[in-house]
């Protein structure tokens, strides 16, 4: 199997060991993002809101870079310091991502990097977006 880094100058720069994204023949996996402005690698301030909404562009950065947009992510983690937060990380959420939005997890965690409020990763399908009709339920068998 071959795979390949993916990076983006829209996105930070891996802060580790790690490729922002890679790419396989046929999936992307992207990295946990948290709130860094690309432009200088500074945590963005605010709350959930703003912290959601600016892992949200670094995953399309990202994405984007690779041909790709929300519409190919069939997966993503949400990473949530106070879960407390959710309904708010959830409404900005739901600005990026189609309709049928990916499967997902939601988790709180203790502590995520450069203590954040939120960190996303996700997973999108490269040959092919997820608006394709469905395949009926007697040819499933």
């Amino acid at each position: 199997m071959t795979h390949e880094a993916v990076s983006s100058p829209d996105a930070p720069a891996a802060i580790g060991p790690y490729s922002p994204a890679v790419r396989t023949s046929h999936l992307l996996f992207l990295s946990g993002q948290i709130p860094l402005d690309p432009a200088d690698g500074s945590l963005v301030e605010g709350g959930i809101t703003a912290q959601t909404r600016q892992v949200m562009q670094n995953l399309g950065a990202l994405l984007a870079t690779a041909g790709l947009s929300f519409a190919h992510v069939v997966k993503t983690t949400v990473y949530l310091r106070d879960l407390s937060e959710f309904a708010e990380m959830n409404a900005v959420y739901a600005t990026f991502v189609g309709d049928p939005p990916p499967a997902r997890s939601t988790v709180e965690v203790a502590r995520l990097p450069r203590d954040v409020r939120v960190e996303i990763d996700a997973i999108a399908v490269v040959e092919e977006v997820r608006s394709a009709p469905p395949v009926p339920r007697q040819a499933r068998r």
